[in-house]
C-alpha cells in the first residue's frame, strides 16, 4: 500500500479505537508492566469476559511478581480457576520467579529480555514490550491477523498458521512513531475483537469499510474450512474436570477416588474432596483407562503431585 493510504488507515482505525475501545484494566491508567504481562498470559486462547474476574483476583492477591514468586505454584493453579490450559499458570509462576532472580523483581522492558522468561514466546514478548513499555514492536495475534487478511489481503480468514508473509505485512503496516505504533497494535486488535469478527463481521460498523479489499472483492468465502476444536469426550475435558476436583480439595485426594467408576463414589470416604466436582468428573462417564491417563498426564506436566496421602496440587 502507498504511504498516504497507510497513513489514512492508521488515523481512521486509531480514531475509532479512541471512541470505541473497551475499558479494560490492563489498558487503564492504573496498569503496570506486571498487570499487562498477567493479562497477556491469561488472554491466550481465552475471551476477555472469562479472563476479567480471574485477572482481578490475581492482581488483588499478587500485584507484583515478587508476591507471586513467593506463593506456592499450587496456589497459582488453584486461582487460575476454569480459564483452561492451566500450564499457563505454572509458566507465569515460573516467569515471576525468573523476574525476581534475574531482574530484581521488575518486569524487563525489551523484547529480547522478555523472551528469556519462562512461557514467553515472540507474541507475548512483543505485546508486553509494546503495551507495557511503549516499544515499537510488531504485535500479531489472531484478531490482528484477521483484520490484515481482510483489509489488505482480500481474504476472508488468515492462513491456519502464522506465516512469514503475514509478519512482513504487519511490520510494513506498523507506524514509524513509537506511541502511534502502540495505539495501532491495540486498535487493530480491538477492531478484530469487536467488529471484524471471524463468524459474523459487523462490516457496517467498520471505520475502514470503503478501503477493505475483502469487501471490494465481494466477501469471498475462506480458502479453507476452519476446524473447530472438539471438546466432549476428549482427554482435555477429563483433565479439566480432574483439575476441578484438585482445586476444590482441602486435603490430598486418594487416587482410587479420581479413577473410580461412578458407582464407587457413594462409598469413597475423602473429606477433602467436594462431591460436586467429583460428580462432574465421573458424570463424563470416561473409561477407567482415560481417567488414569488424564491423571498421569497431570502428574507428568507438574499440574499435580502424588504422595502416600493422595493427589493434590503442587505445594
Amino acid at each position: 500500500m502507498d504511504p498516504l493510504t497507510t497513513t489514512l488507515l492508521h488515523q481512521r482505525i486509531i480514531d475509532w479505537f479512541d471512541a470505541a475501545a473497551r475499558d479494560l484494566p490492563w489498558r487503564g491508567p492504573g496498569r503496570t508492566p506486571w498487570s499487562v504481562m498477567v493479562s497477556e498470559f491469561m488472554l491466550q486462547q481465552t475471551p476477555v469476559v472469562r479472563v476479567l474476574p480471574v485477572f482481578n483476583d490475581w492482581l488483588s492477591r499478587w500485584p507484583t511478581p515478587v508476591l507471586l514468586a513467593d506463593a506456592p505454584s499450587g496456589d497459582a493453579l488453584r486461582h487460575w480457576g476454569r480459564l483452561g490450559y492451566p500450564r499457563r499458570a505454572l509458566r507465569l509462576h515460573a516467569a515471576a520467579g525468573s523476574i525476581v532472580e534475574h531482574h530484581n523483581g521488575t518486569v524487563p522492558e525489551t523484547f529480547e529480555e522478555l523472551l528469556t522468561l519462562p512461557g514467553v514466546g515472540t507474541y507475548t514478548a512483543a505485546a508486553v514490550a509494546a503495551f507495557a513499555f511503549g516499544k515499537r514492536e510488531t504485535v500479531v495475534d489472531t484478531n490482528i491477523r484477521r483484520v490484515h487478511a481482510r483489509l489488505v489481503g482480500g481474504d476472508a480468514l488468515p492462513a491456519p498458521a502464522l506465516t512469514a508473509a503475514e509478519m512482513r505485512r504487519a511490520a510494513e503496516l506498523l507506524p514509524d512513531d513509537d506511541a502511534q505504533s502502540v495505539r495501532w497494535n491495540a486498535a487493530v486488535m480491538e477492531l478484530g475483537a469487536l467488529v471484524c469478527t471471524a463468524r459474523s463481521p459487523k462490516c457496517s460498523q467498520c471505520p475502514v469499510l470503503d478501503s477493505c479489499a475483502w469487501v471490494a472483492a465481494g466477501r469471498p468465502e475462506p480458502h479453507f474450512t476452519p476446524k473447530g476444536q472438539s471438546w466432549a469426550g476428549t482427554d482435555r475435558q477429563v483433565r479439566g474436570a480432574m483439575m476441578g476436583v484438585l482445586r476444590d480439595a482441602s486435603v490430598p485426594v486418594v487416587r482410587e477416588l479420581l479413577v473410580a467408576k461412578p458407582v464407587d463414589l457413594a462409598t469413597g470416604p475423602n473429606p477433602g474432596a467436594q462431591l460436586s466436582p467429583l460428580m462432574k468428573l465421573h458424570g463424563l462417564k470416561a473409561p477407567k483407562d482415560q481417567l488414569e491417563r488424564a491423571l498421569d498426564g497431570l502428574l507428568k506436566d507438574g499440574l499435580a503431585c502424588e504422595t502416600d496421602a493422595g493427589v493434590s496440587l503442587p505445594g
